[in-house]
Formats: C-alpha cells, sequence, structure tokens
C-alpha cells in the first residue's frame, strides 16, 4: 500500500482505520494474503499531515513513514513509496478518502481471476460532481490518448492494483520527466478495469482541485515525453504522401505537356509546384524518421525493457480463496 500525503490531516486516522479493518478482517477469515505495509509518503505536506504519520506509525507497526525533502509532486513521492515497498501487489491511492480501502478486494479479485498484472480503478459516476471539471478531466485525457495512441490512457487512475515485480521495475526506471503509467505499459500488457463508486468529497466541499492548470500541463508533458508520439508516425506518412502525389502528378502533367500541349494555359507553376511539394514532402518524412529514432533512442534511455518476465503461479490460491468469499452486493 503506497500512499502520497500533500494535505491529508483530515483523512488520514479514518484511513488508517479503514485499512487496519480491511486488515482484520483478512486475518480472522484466514485469507491467504494480508496487508503487509501501508506505506505514507510525506510530500513535504502543507498540513500536519508529517508528524501525524509519524504517531499513526507508532500505533500500527505497519505503517511505514517516509518523508521527502521537499515537494517532488504525486508521481515522484508513489515512486518513492513503490521503491520502498516488497509485497506481491502494491496498491497506490489517495489519501483523501475518494479510494476507499473496501474496493482493494474487488481489485484483488479482478486482477488473480484474470491474471492482470495491473488494475485500475475508474469512476462508475462523476468523480467531482462538478460539469465542468469532470468534462475537463475526461477531455484531457482523451487528448493525450489520441496524441500519445495508447489505449490504456484514458483508464489511467491513482487508484491502481499492481502485480509487485512490475511496479519496482516500472518504479525503478521512473525518471522525473516520466510518467509512471506509460512505463508500467512497458512492463506488461495485461492490464483490466474495474468500475468502481469513487467521489472526490474534499473537491465537492471546497470546490478547490489537488490539480493546477500548471500540474495538469505537467502531466501531459510527461505522458507525451514518456511515450512514442503518433503525430509523428503521422507527419512521416503525410510528407510520403506528398513526395507520391508530386511524382505522379509529374508523370501526368509530363503525359499532358507531350500529347495535349494545348490544354496548358499557363506554364511554369506547375513545375515550381511539384518541386516545392516534392522536396517539402521529402523533408517532413525524413525530419518525421529522424524524430521517431530520436523518440526510440530516449525511451531505451529512460529504461524501456527489451523484455520482462512474471511469475502469476501465485494467482490461484488467492483466487481460490476469494472465489469462496464473494463481495456483498452492493
Amino acid at each position: 500500500m503506497v500512499v502520497p500525503v500533500y494535505c491529508g490531516s483530515d483523512y488520514l486516522e479514518a484511513l488508517v482505520e479503514a485499512l487496519d479493518s480491511l486488515r482484520r478482517e483478512w486475518q480472522a477469515q484466514e485469507a491467504p494474503f494480508f496487508l503487509a505495509e501501508a506505506i505514507f509518503v510525506d510530500d513535504a505536506a502543507i498540513d500536519q499531515s508529517g508528524p501525524l504519520i509519524d504517531r499513526l506509525a507508532g500505533q500500527h507497526p505497519w505503517i511505514v513513514p517516509l518523508h521527502l525533502s521537499r515537494n517532488f509532486g504525486q508521481h515522484p513521492a508513489t515512486i518513492v513509496g513503490i521503491l520502498h515497498s516488497s509485497g506481491d501487489w502494491v496498491v497506490t491511492m489517495d489519501e483523501d478518502l475518494q479510494h476507499r480501502p473496501e474496493i482493494i478486494k474487488r481489485l484483488l479479485r479482478k486482477a488473480v481471476t484474470e491474471h492482470s498484472d495491473i488494475v485500475y480503478a475508474k469512476p462508475a459516476s462523476a468523480v467531482h460532481e462538478a460539469a465542468i471539471r469532470d468534462w475537463t478531466s475526461r477531455s484531457f485525457k482523451r487528448l493525450m490518448q489520441w496524441l500519445t495512441d495508447n489505449p490504456n490512457l484514458p483508464d489511467f487512475n491513482s487508484f491502481r492494483l499492481i502485480r509487485g515485480p512490475v511496479a519496482r521495475a516500472a518504479a525503478s526506471v521512473c525518471s522525473h520527466d516520466t510518467y509512471l503509467d506509460i512505463t508500467l505499459g512497458w512492463f506488461t500488457q495485461n492490464i483490466s478495469v474495474l468500475r468502481a463508486e469513487m467521489k472526490d468529497e474534499r473537491y465537492i466541499r471546497t470546490k478547490r482541485s489537488g490539480y493546477s492548470l500548471k500540474s495538469l500541463l505537467s502531466h501531459g508533458w510527461r505522458m507525451i515525453f514518456s511515450s512514442q508520439i503518433k503525430l509523428l508516425r503521422i507527419g512521416s506518412v503525410l510528407g510520403l504522401s506528398a513526395m507520391v502525389f508530386s511524382v505522379l502528378a509529374a508523370v501526368y502533367f509530363l503525359v499532358i505537356r507531350i500529347f495535349f500541349p494545348l490544354d496548358i494555359a499557363v506554364q511554369g507553376w506547375t513545375s515550381l509546384f511539384l518541386a516545392i511539394t516534392f522536396f517539402g514532402g521529402l523533408s517532413a518524412f525524413m525530419l518525421g524518421i529522424a524524430l521517431q529514432y530520436l523518440s526510440s533512442m530516449i525511451l531505451k534511455v529512460h529504461g524501456k525493457p527489451t523484455f520482462f518476465t512474471i511469475d502469476r503461479s501465485g494467482d490461484v490460491p488467492a483466487a481460490q480463496w476469494l472465489e469462496q468469499h464473494p463481495d456483498p452486493q452492493p
């Protein structure tokens, strides 16, 4: 369990109580899995969250407090927590109870029954109960999906269950400008989505979002910087198409010039237009190829693996136990 903390003093005690209840429930039912640790990463919190997680760690030995030297942001704080984790599965979630701990069991059920390595919790309804805010979030993800051509991008969410080796491998190659969810996709394509009810009560109550325009642009930059950009391929294809068009047009007009010279009312402009089209297309095509090659090199430098192995044999006992303990009907 990894929880970045920035402004959570009003929620942390209730969150720990809910996690402790879930932990004791699994112990009482003799589940073949347990909540080994909850890592709270203090990202230079602006309230009293730092001292609070230290106090909670004194009351609960399974809580691990980490304090960053300054504010690095949610993604780096999550990466730090993942790198300090040791479990077979890692859950990342927000501090403000928007992500309810009781959903973790459903995430695990979906993972072990479908042999998924990542399960995202996707909101089943409007999270912020504000049409503009929710529309902006959806539109931003759709735009990023179009730019990066990543089919999983609309499902990205900070509430996720990740197979431990995948989580730590992805976190270990993340740099300052690497987007964690993009990196996770480098290591596995076994990604599932679980619809769950989630509400951002802090935003609903205060109408203040934890994400400013600057932070959203930073997220977008990280997504683009960590991905193969679709526009590069489009540019290369358009450049090649312009070259092919100019060659075919040149052949066509050459035939007209030889066999039907009287049909040409104005001379000179055709050759100039075709020359510009051909060399412009050639420049766009070569630039697109060079940028794609550079993009591939950057991803390799960032740590995109050639291969990665996964052991999913441990899913069987968990799946069998979860089958015998179905979730109560909502």
